[in-house]
């Protein structure tokens, strides 16, 4: 046995010489590999340490063992580095830096102790062992070994610096054997599975397992990276989808005017239910509501119709002015068949991109189809509908409306789907869309009359808190001419009126100032009219008074007032008992006899040189009725019933006879206003003189005063 003690662990430890000697030989084949692959980059100086060292066998207190089985030992142990072929290719790399375990000796290279190992002074505690001697040279030889330090941007040019320079700890705990198998040279690569298990020199009972685990180790490794590959691919479409729809996101906010003017399939056509709306919230238009009865019926049960050979009728033209209730109607249509409802407007097929207009009426048609039956409503008809004309400037502006045309009428039919158009302009549409076929039916929403004002005046009174007293047929007389939409306004006027007043509901009088107010404008009450000019107005609108109260066929007077109003002074209004469809000669010789009232009243009293401006409207009311009598009525004796349409296309001979019997009309007129006011010449003063007090009368209180009873009542304002 051979026994040997280290300066590391004081008690002696007893190895086997087999072991010993295995160890030795390995240690020698890796340092006689590392000098043989670094040698050709040693300096002179470090050739003293290429010897072997010389020792004895006596030295190594190896003098039981035989001397052949020694030296043998030690020549394994120290061969003598001959001269070797350089290798077949170059080591490029020399040097990796490796941290120890402090920062101090990273930086400087050594520590802060003397620490013991190979290579390094030891302080020995037991005898001297030149076997220590020859493992120290032995670890001593210019071996270039591993050595990684921080990796900074000055590292590239470490790695070229030897490990040699600074003998540091870490040296010493690094056995020698695996510095020279870090620092093999790399021989050829293999090309196949055989050549490396041929390389390996592996036994045949382990080249088999061999091949069984390279192969699994290499499909495993496939497949992770296969894996990987499809990860980062997926990740790359992700990414690729969210950066397509954040640039879309983007470019359709920032040019979003422009996509919905060019794409035409912007706008959702969505139908719309009324069952909130039937002919019971349609008042006055008696006469269209029954037209539209039958398409009602068409819808419901259009089986009743169809088994005796009929056809749904395609569409229906309304016409009529504006605000007369043409859209309440086609949405009340809707509403009683219980169908769906599609609205749009003429305008919104109007575009400045070829194309867009007829892609809409297709998209529009398309939704009905699906939806049938349904109720299709184009409002203002005549936006799209116009007549057709050859442009240079807009060669494709047809498209639209023909498209329309196809749509109504084709080749393929709109069965269930009705079309209603409303215009307020019939004679600008083409005359291929009111054909039958395409506008079957067209009917005239009209003005209502004085039986449809009040109709929807107590619809609309029905909505606000009125004073129950009020007598909506008052109001409705008074409101010749006009439409549902603007009786909805007077009411609407009427309560905010009464709002400001602090009354607890409306009454007669807010009525009656929201009247005049949309017939003549607001009250003037800041205009300071000084006495003489109040004092000629009054005179002038009384006059008017007593002529129409008392001239036969004039219209009943309402009001009389010398409160300022839009443009005028004062006014009187009248108020006609029904509705006139037509009227007589009296009537019309009425209305100029009291327009000529204003100014006959202003001579008599103030004399022909205090004659005022303000009977210039009521002549050219007269003047135009007088005109009407003589070209359009027939109601001249001289000219007969001959027509006159065109005044400037006339003979000068015929032009000179007409304005002969217009002249002579209006002189008539004049001295029948004279004659009355002459007669009644007190009613007249007592009229003006409460004009003057009260500014404003009304009709009972003018028939008070000219009755001769006193109004001792505070009238209000």
């Amino acid at each position: 046995m051979f026994s040997l003690s280290t300066s590391f662990q004081p008690q002696q430890m007893i190895v086997p010489l087999s072991q010993l000697i295995n160890a030795l030989h390995s240690l020698k084949n890796s340092a006689t590999a590392s000098v043989q692959a670094l040698h050709k980059d040693f300096t002179p100086e470090h050739n003293s340490f290429l010897k072997e060292p010389s020792v004895s066998l006596r030295d190594l207190g190896l003098s039981e063992v035989g001397v052949s089985q020694l030296d043998e030992l030690v020549s394994r142990l120290m061969p003598t580095p001959g001269p070797e072929e350089p290798p077949s290719i170059p080591l490029i790399w020399k040097t990796s830096h490796i941290s120890t375990n402090t920062f101090f000796q990273n930086k400087h290279g050594f520590s802060h102790r003397t620490s013991g190992g190979f290579g390094s002074p030891f302080v020995h505690r037991q005898y001297h062992s030149p076997l220590r001697e020859v493992c120290s040279n032995l670890h001593l030889l210019p071996v270039w070994v591993q050595s990684r330090g921080f990796k900074t941007l000055r590292t590239k040019t470490r790695r070229t610096e030897s490990s040699y320079d600074g003998y540091t700890e870490s040296d010493a705990y690094t056995p020698s054997f695996m510095k020279g198998l870090l620092m093999r040279e790399k021989g050829q690569e293999a090309q196949s599975l055989d050549q490396v298990v041929k390389q390996k020199n592996l036994p045949e009972n382990q080249q088999e397992a061999f091949k069984t685990g390279f192969t699994e180790g290499f499909m495993t490794s496939q497949a992770f990276t296969q894996k990987t590959q499809n990860s980062l691919k997926r990740n790359r479409w992700i990414l690729l989808g969210f950066l397509l729809v954040f640039s879309y996101g983007f470019w359709r906010t920032l040019l979003y005017p422009v996509f919905r003017t060019t794409s035409g399939l912007d706008s959702s056509v969505d139908p719309i239910q009324m069952k909130n709306v039937t002919f019971e919230h349609v008042k006055g238009v008696e006469e269209a509501k029954n037209e539209l009865q039958e398409v009602v019926d068409f819808l419901k049960n259009p089986q009743k119709f169809t088994v005796l050979g009929g056809k749904l009728p395609k569409g229906i033209l309304l016409v009529g002015p504006p605000g007369t209730g043409k859209t309440l109607l086609a949405r009340a249509v809707a509403g009683e068949a219980d169908v769906p409802f599609y609205y749009a407007s003429g305008s919104e097929f109007d575009e400045m991109f070829v194309g867009v207009g007829a892609n809409r009426i297709r998209n529009l048609f398309k939704a009905a189809k699906a939806s049938a039956p349904c109720v299709i409503f184009i409002d203002e008809l005549d936006s799209v509908g116009g007549k057709r004309i050859e442009s240079p400037m807009h060669p494709y502006s047809r498209q639209t409306i023909n498209q329309l045309l196809a749509e109504m009428d084709g080749f393929k039919q709109n069965e269930g789907v009705i079309v209603i158009g409303a215009t307020n302009f019939a004679e600008a549409l083409d005359n291929a869309l009111i054909r039958p076929g395409r506008f079957d039916m067209q009917v005239t929403v009209p003005r209502p009359d004085v039986k449809g004002r009040t109709e929807i005046l107590n619809w609309y009174l029905s909505k606000i808190k009125v004073d129950p007293a009020i007598d909506a047929e008052i109001i409705a007389r008074g409101t010749v001419g006009f439409t549902g939409a603007e009786l909805e306004n007077l009411v609407n006027q009427a309560a905010l009126k009464a709002a400001v007043d602090g009354k607890e509901m409306v009454t007669i009088k807010d009525l009656e100032f929201a009247k005049d107010k949309i017939l003549m404008g607001p009250e003037r009450r800041s205009v300071e009219i000084d006495k003489k000019n109040k004092t000629i107005t009054a005179y002038h609108e009384s006059g008017h008074a007593i002529v129409a109260y008392y001239t036969k066929d004039a219209m009943p007077i309402n009001k009389a007032t010398i409160m300022p109003r839009g443009p005028t002074l004062g006014h009187v209004s009248m108020l006609p008992e029904n509705d006139r469809w037509s009227e007589t000669r009296a009537q019309l010789l009425a209305q100029m006899d009291v327009s000529m009232g204003g100014r006959v009243a202003e001579e008599l009293i103030f004399g022909d040189d205090n004659i005022t401006t303000g009977a210039s409207s009521d002549f050219d009311g007269a003047t135009k009725i007088a005109k009407m009598m003589v070209t359009r009525f027939g109601m001249s004796d001289k000219l007969g019933v001959m027509t006159y349409r065109d005044f400037s296309k006339q003979s000068p001979e015929t032009q000179a006879a007409i304005e002969q019997e217009v002249r002579a009309l209006l002189k008539d007129s004049y001295d029948r206003a004279k004659n009355i006011l002459k007669t009644y010449s007190k009613e007249h003063k007592k009229l003006a003189d409460a004009l003057l007090t009260h500014e404003t009368l009304d009709a009972k209180d003018i028939q008070m005063v000219l009755e001769g009873k006193s109004l001792d009542h505070q009238i209000p304002q």
